[in-house]
């Protein structure tokens, strides 16, 4: 089912067609989700990039793979400083555990708490549910293409210079 995109205007400029219309609206959205995330952080006393840390914690676990303080830093930017700092705060708060890894126990890797995973589904949750009741309108063509145009643009955010 092909569907028609309302878009309002904000601010394209003359000549500009629907697939910048998109992007616009990718780019609100991207906003969007941020201020929500910022939201998060301040009613829970945390940093926008202690919940930057929390779901690529939350990512490598969804993947089953265990992450370390260095791979967590290496993945927000952050030297080893930084990464120690975040990781105590974070377990200070009760966000995070340090445990022995499963396949290597000499590897120390970091784990959210269920405490946090449970404020995040509170917070979180009606977003993630309304989303995906939107894309439960879309069939699986649609959803392949949607699917593929977000990947596009993570990896081409993610390229670095």
């Amino acid at each position: 089912m092909v569907r028609e995109a309302v878009v309002h205007d904000q601010g394209s400029g003359p000549g500009e067609g629907p697939e910048r219309e998109i992007v616009h609206l990718l780019r609100a959205a991207a906003v969007e989700l941020s201020l929500h995330s910022a939201r998060f952080a301040a009613r829970n006393g945390m940093h926008p990039t202690d919940v930057r840390a929390l779901i690529a914690l939350m990512d490598a676990a969804r993947a089953g793979e265990e992450m370390t303080a260095g791979r967590l830093g290496a993945a927000l930017g952050l030297n080893s400083a930084g990464t120690t700092a975040l990781v105590d705060r974070l377990e200070r708060l009760g966000h995070v555990r340090r445990t022995r890894g499963t396949r290597d126990r000499r590897k120390v890797v970091v784990e959210v708490s269920e405490r946090a995973v449970g404020l995040g589904q509170d917070f979180f949750g009606p977003l993630i549910e309304r989303s995906v009741e939107l894309l439960r309108g879309y069939d699986a063509q649609e959803q392949a293409a949607i699917r593929g145009f977000l990947t596009g643009v993570r990896d081409a955010a993610a390229e670095r210079e």
